[in-house]
């Protein structure tokens, strides 16, 4: 019989025997206990309403494990949520996926567990299935999730990259560069000390609200919603510009970045443009919608802050450009290489 291991996570752990059925009871299931997953099957079995299924998938490989504002469990959540959220759907079901590295503490695991059940309250979604895996010492730097999510898009509307019209407008639901700049501070990599917290939030309320209040006919209010995560607002924007053949067109007196990010960045070297959010989104509406839309993520939880940050043109196509303070205009491209590694 093998011995019990509590305090540490050990390669018996990952064997399918007694010790991973001992782990899996003990840390994930009563925490995540819904009836799919009580049921104990090979697939968690669900009903899901009427309507268009919107599936996304993403891992979470951040270091360090915890940050100020988060941690890999809530920014594992919030990251799959936000993903089905940005395409109108309602988030329903998640599944999660555990690498464990032999000799993670059994404590930092079930904090994270929790952080990820909190998160997942919060956005209103159950966990129906899950795998864990161990993986040898110095493999798996602690800890790596998968999270996979299914939602559904219940109405007629259609909203995507490429549906950005000219003559629309650009919202930002808050400040850039939270989330990037908190982790690097978490690593003790600044040099500085910098009182930032990661903007890590689920935002699949803020998207239900929007599209609520909208009450145009389909795709003539709501164009485009997309998460900023990595690559930030620039590398995002010029993905949607690509994909709806415009320009777009910011302003730099508008956009909104907090005193110490704007600090760390300067300090760096960096551009706020291309730094990593994980509770933001954009979203590009028609003209005579905006001010409408800014309203309403104004009134949420986390839209206070949402700022009109620039506008659609036909030309020049595929590109983003930025009118400075000074009354020039540059491009802005997609990051060409990885800034901030290891932060989602």
């Amino acid at each position: 019989m093998p011995l019990r291991h509590d305090e540490k996570i050990v390669l018996g752990h990952g064997s399918g025997g007694r010790m991973s059925h001992d782990l899996i009871g003990r840390l994930f299931q009563r925490p995540f206990d819904n009836p799919a997953l009580r049921a104990a099957n090979d697939a968690g079995v669900v009903a899901v309403p009427p309507g268009r299924l919107a599936v996304s998938t993403d891992s979470h490989v951040v270091t360090p494990l915890f940050f100020p504002g988060g941690d890999i469990g809530r920014l594992a959540i919030c990251g799959t949520v936000n993903d089905l959220a940005m395409m109108g759907a309602t988030p329903l079901y998640l599944t999660a996926g555990f690498i464990l590295e032999e000799g993670l503490d059994v404590a930092v695991l079930a904090r994270v567990v929790e952080s990820m059940q909190v998160a997942a309250a919060e956005a209103g979604v159950q966990i129906i299935a899950g795998d864990t895996k161990v993986v040898q010492r110095g493999k798996a730097d602690g800890l790596y999730i998968n999270t996979a999510g299914v939602g559904v898009i219940s109405h007629d509307r259609e909203i995507g990259g490429a549906l950005a019209q000219p003559g629309d407008v650009i919202i930002l639901s808050g400040p850039m560069g939270d989330h990037g700049i908190a982790v690097l501070a978490a690593r003790g990599e600044l040099g500085f000390a910098a009182d930032v917290i990661s903007d890590v939030a689920p935002l699949n309320h803020l998207v239900a609200e929007l599209i609520a209040a909208d009450d145009s006919p389909a795709s003539d209010g709501i164009r485009v919603l997309r998460d900023p995560t990595r690559g930030g607002v620039a590398t995002t924007l010029n993905e949607i510009a690509r994909q709806s053949n415009v320009a777009l067109i910011l302003d730099e007196r508008v956009l909104p970045v907090r005193p110490p990010v704007a600090a760390a960045c300067e300090m760096l070297g960096f551009d706020p443009l291309y730094i990593a959010n994980e509770g933001k989104l954009l979203a590009i509406v028609a003209e005579e919608e905006a001010q409408k839309v800014l309203a309403t993520m104004r009134a949420t939880r986390y839209g206070e802050e949402a700022t009109i940050i620039g506008r659609v043109q036909a030309a020049p196509e595929g590109r983003v450009l930025l009118r400075t303070s000074i009354g020039s205009t540059r491009v802005v491209d997609m990051l060409a290489g990885e800034i901030l590694p290891r932060i989602c």
